[in-house]
């Protein structure tokens, strides 16, 4: 073997190893690190009942991360994650107020129906009319945010009752909260789902769109899925946050923006191709980490938009830094082949 048939081998294996540490491995040692930061400002951190309560308020954005990733692997933004919240909240108040018998299943069950609608017409406009996914969901986000104030006048009516706020804040046998069973029935589904063929074909499609309509993908069509599928899990994390926080006309201001940032801290490429669904769910445990703990050290909660721009810079920076570097190092292969 020559010495650039040995050489290959080894760029291929130093390139995968890259890609591991710039995707997954920096987000979980943050994590760990945050939550041992965590367990020295506050010993009882860790107690049973504090920590599950830890998980439940991070469940919401863990949701949205994960339907966040799965449109951001593609290729596409979705703007409209946070105002599906919103308008989630207010829609189940305002159903229980006219229907005050209604069942909790019924109406999440309306909720998830509409939140996949939201994202289905996101889903069409952007690949059916060819408009830039950031406009196409920007717009949508306004049309809600406004929809929402309209109907409410900024004051929303109605209520949640017990039994659909349960699934929000109450627990399974007063041991463990629902939010983190559906967090993690959500997290093992979109994990089998990124293996699956349709997983590796919205990977392919933020690839390389041309390539993957070439290898016979339905680009369009898996796209246009990506987006119900995160205004889906949009409408279910509205359901939480209606159970832990009530009804309110801001439920979900600004969980757009988080969730983008989760997604990015998980080692996501913002241009499609490249992440994992669990190192987005990560970068959500993170992101909810550390505004715990910036919390306990007293520091105001006004900053936390200064610290999302802050992540966000720097993870796209470094994303961009690993595969320059590997475009540097990796040995071109000459045209004739290798040589003796």
């Amino acid at each position: 073997m020559t010495t650039l048939d040995s050489a290959v081998p080894r760029a291929a294996r130093r390139a995968r190893l890259l890609a591991l540490l710039g995707t997954g491995l920096p987000v979980y040692a943050l994590l760990g690190a945050l939550l041992v930061a965590l367990a020295f400002t506050d010993p009882g951190f860790y107690e049973p009942d504090r920590f599950l309560a830890f998980i439940r308020r991070a469940a919401p954005l863990v949701l949205l991360a994960a339907g966040q990733y799965l449109v951001i692997v593609c290729g596409q933004f979705d703007l409209s994650v946070g105002a599906v919240v919103t308008a989630g909240v207010v829609v189940a108040a305002e159903i229980y107020a006219e229907f005050p018998g209604a069942h909790w299943l019924v109406v999440c069950g309306a909720l998830l129906l509409a939140g996949a609608a939201v994202g289905l017409v996101n889903g069409l406009v952007t690949t059916g009319l060819g408009v830039p996914s950031f406009i196409t969901t920007l717009g949508m986000m306004l049309i809600l945010e406004g929809g929402v104030f309209f109907w409410t006048g900024g004051s929303p009516q109605g209520y949640l009752p017990d039994d659909f706020r349960a699934v929000g804040r109450d627990d399974v046998l007063g041991r463990v909260p629902w939010a983190v069973l559906v967090c993690l029935a959500v997290g093992v589904a979109a994990v089998l789902l990124m293996r699956s063929r349709f997983g590796r074909t919205l990977v392919a499609t933020g690839d390389s769109e041309r390539t993957a309509a070439l290898a016979g993908v339905r680009v369009h069509r898996a796209r246009t899925v990506a987006f119900v599928l995160s205004g889906a899990a949009a409408a279910l994390a509205a359901v939480l946050v209606g159970g832990f926080s009530g009804v309110s006309a801001q439920a979900g201001t600004g969980m757009e923006f988080e969730a983008i940032t989760a997604v990015v801290l998980g080692g996501v490429l913002l241009g499609g191709g490249r992440g994992s669904v669990v190192g987005a769910m990560a970068g959500a445990f993170s992101l909810t980490a550390l505004f715990t703990l910036l919390n306990l050290q007293g520091v105001s909660g006004a900053l936390e938009s200064t610290v999302q721009g802050v992540i966000v810079i720097a993870a796209v920076a470094l994303g961009a830094a690993d595969w320059s570097r590997l475009r540097r190092r990796s040995p071109s292969v000459p045209s004739g082949g290798p040589r003796s």
